[in-house]
Formats: structure tokens, sequence, C-alpha cells
């Protein structure tokens, strides 16, 4: 994922993984779409892991389209950053 991003000039700030979802708060120019940085990272991802772990080359796919974006607002960068960190702990 770091090498799509440093691809793209996107500063990953934040990153956490749970066994079904990942967290990501990113920084990046607004030359890209939120759906344009997705449908990258979905897809380098998914060509990386299939190289590495074969069994998974027969899944029709490895990410669901789906995904949340959400703009910081008025909430500090600090803010959003302790909560995608603390996403690993909680429950």
């Amino acid at each position: 994922m770091k090498d799509v991003c440093d691809e793209l000039k996107i500063e990953i700030i934040a990153i956490e993984t749970d066994k079904d979802h990942t967290h990501l708060f990113l920084n990046a120019l607004p030359t890209f779409s939120p759906a344009d940085i997705m449908a990258k990272i979905k897809g380098v991802t998914s060509k990386k892991l299939r190289e590495e772990f074969k069994h998974l080359a027969h899944l029709p796919s490895l990410w669901t389209r789906s995904y949340f974006v959400s703009t910081a607002g008025n909430i500090s960068s600090e803010t959003i950053k302790r909560y995608v960190e603390q996403q690993k702990t909680r429950g």
C-alpha cells in the first residue's frame, strides 16, 4: 500500500487493519477522487496478495467495491489519527 500511495503522492497518516476491514487516514491532493484512490489501492493490493498467496488466485475478488470516505471538517488531524490507531485496541 505504501508503494501505491508513494506513486500517487498520497501521505499515509494512519493505518489500522482488522479481520475484515482497514482504516486509512490519507492526505491526498484533489487531483484524484476518493473513488480513484480506492480503486488503485484495492487493485494493487489484490494483485500483490494473489501473487504472494496462491490460494487466493481462484477468488473472483478480494475486496468489495464499497468504502467509506469522509473529510476532516472541523475535527483535527490528530483526533482522526488517534481514532484510526485505536481501532485495533477496541472491543
